[in-house]
């Protein structure tokens, strides 16, 4: 049981950090795991059969396992607010940072989260209920939560197998924007040249075709460097990057919905060819700047 939530914890990170490696250091988060079984090693594990014996049938008034129990709830607390500050630190920079911002990645993980706090109370409704005499109460909470880990490990697979790619993670050594920005007054004259310029680029070049535009690849293409064009839109213009690229999206899906030589072509061919990847996000994406879904923007500009 000591082992489950920090292995958890560290799957959470794998999947988030592209560049994330098993370290010897690691190994610290197994240090609970060792201490409880020290502690067994002398009340149980190393002792004659009789001892086992009384120590099974006591099991509920020992103080080794009233403290494993009180242990365990604590570790898993501690360690469930780490996923979470995890998962929402890596949406922040994502955001920062990518473009097609895949929300299933992100609702996945949270949702995994959740479920996991959930079962966690079942268990400590469960352990309370141990120490009581609610002896059929405890039994249903026991069969509750052994139902509960089956339907997790299904859903898990079934998600497994319906998104086999499901993840994309980012570089662990990315900060947020507010790390590393400077507070000033105004925007200087020099960064609104570069905003325009930017501007004027997106509207001609149009980079925002690429589905898997990053921020370091526009910098690129811009000549400037990554941090500062990250400070200027994230900072400076009030935008994610996420936001500032998707927006330029949709206003070209929406002059295509618009075009009447075009109304034989899909909502799917169309969101391809705008820089999306997924319906979802781009149907997503379409009803935030527009208020209505890409069909019925359709019907009412081409009066179908």
């Amino acid at each position: 049981m000591f082992l489950q939530i920090p292995v958890f914890y560290l799957y959470v990170r794998s999947v988030c950090y592209s560049d994330f490696k098993l370290k010897t250091s690691h190994v610290l988060h197994a240090l609970p795991f060792f201490i409880v079984n020290l502690l067994l090693a002398k009340a149980f594990y190393f002792v004659d059969k009789k001892s086992k014996m009384l120590f099974l049938e006591n099991i509920l008034s020992n103080k080794e396992i009233l403290f494993i129990h009180f242990f365990i709830h604590i570790q898993f607390i501690i360690y469930l607010i780490l996923v979470f500050l995890t998962l929402f630190k890596f949406k922040k920079i994502y955001k920062e940072n990518y473009t097609n911002y895949n929300v299933v990645t992100y609702n996945w993980l949270f949702k995994l989260a959740i479920v996991t706090s959930i079962i966690h109370f079942l268990a400590l409704i469960k352990n309370i209920l141990k120490f009581t005499n609610h002896e059929v109460t405890y039994n249903s909470a026991l069969q509750m939560l052994g139902l509960s880990f089956f339907l997790i490990t299904c859903w898990y697979v079934l998600m497994a197998l319906k998104y086999p790619n499901l993840f994309r993670s980012i570089d662990s050594t990315l900060k947020p924007v507010e790390n590393f920005i400077v507070k000033k007054m105004e925007t200087s004259i020099t960064e609104i040249e570069t905003i325009e310029r930017l501007k004027t680029f997106m509207e001609n070049e149009e980079p925002f075709l690429e589905p898997s535009l990053t921020i370091q690849d526009l910098a690129l293409k811009l000549n400037l460097p990554s941090r500062e064009l990250s400070i200027l839109i994230n900072h400076q213009m009030g935008q994610h990057f996420f936001d500032f690229i998707n927006e330029y999206r949709i206003q070209k899906a929406k002059n295509i919905l618009k075009d009447t030589s075009k109304k034989e072509l899909t909502v799917l061919e169309i969101l391809y060819e705008v820089g999306f990847n997924s319906k979802s996000s781009f149907n997503t994406a379409f009803k935030k700047y527009s208020g209505t879904t890409p069909t019925q923007f359709r019907n009412q500009h081409l009066n179908i």
